[in-house]
């Protein structure tokens, strides 16, 4: 049977997710979607972007690759642009332009039809139809502040006040790591911080079981290292997969 297997934030780790398409074994007849955040932060960005291709994938823009499609547009046009990390750095002077339009390729969100899924990066202000949501919002949202869409953690996820009608399948909030609400799953596992990579597998044609039921299709696989955060110079140090009490969530 055909499935639809949709893959939470990689950010580089393409170790990882060779772990996790092996684990889960995609075939001709699946569909393999990305919440967006491929690139930066991770060892190997090219690898993860050479994988994408291999399994036919298709997916939507995170917020790192907006960032970077955003510098590299205001640079070549002479005009000012932000700081940009080392990793963001490296990837503005190294990509071929091949990976520059698969990213550029990327739309804001995609709807799924067959299984009442919208698949966006972040999430979305309840109450809002997708076409009508700021960009900002797509690619940033993690809690509201009365109201309005904030980049913040806050008390609670925005998934929280979220009632449908469509299922959002989203990632960007790896302190909460897994997230199975009634009507949204949050795939954001905070593997470039040393955790895992998360995969949530669905059958073709079938809606979105409640969360109990859920929990049981997805699949992770662990991180060799801590690439990112306050952990990831002890985790290069250790030069192997880093113990669970090396791992904290300062993302």
């Amino acid at each position: 049977m055909a499935r639809s297997i949709f893959i939470g934030d990689v950010h580089g780790c393409a170790r990882e997710l060779a772990d996790l398409l092996d684990r889960v074994g995609p075939t001709g007849g699946d569909s393999v979607y990305f919440v967006g955040d491929l690139v930066a932060r991770g060892p190997d960005t090219p690898g993860v972007l050479r994988l994408f291709r291999e399994v036919g994938a298709m997916g939507v823009v995170g917020n790192h690759e907006a960032r970077l499609l955003d510098v590299r547009r205001a640079r070549r046009a002479g005009e000012p642009t932000t700081k940009m990390g080392p990793t963001h750095e490296a990837l503005l002077a190294s990509l071929p332009e091949s990976d520059w339009a698969l990213l550029e390729a990327l739309p804001l969100y995609m709807k799924i039809d067959e299984h009442q899924v919208l698949l966006v990066h972040a999430g979305l202000v309840p109450g809002v139809p997708p076409e009508r949501q700021d960009p900002w919002t797509l690619t940033h949202i993690r809690s509201l502040d009365g109201g309005a869409p904030s980049a913040q953690p806050g008390n609670e996820s925005w998934s929280a006040d979220y009632s449908g009608p469509l299922h959002v399948i989203f990632g960007h909030d790896a302190r909460r790591g897994l997230q199975l609400r009634a009507h949204a799953t949050g795939l954001d596992t905070a593997c470039v911080y040393g955790e895992q990579l998360s995969a949530l597998v669905v059958p073709s044609g079938q809606s979105l079981p409640p969360p109990g039921e859920r929990r049981d299709l997805v699949v992770s696989t662990p991180a060799y290292a801590a690439y990112y955060g306050v952990n990831a110079a002890r985790s290069e140090a250790l030069n192997g997969r880093s113990p669970p009490e090396a791992r904290t969530r300062d993302r």
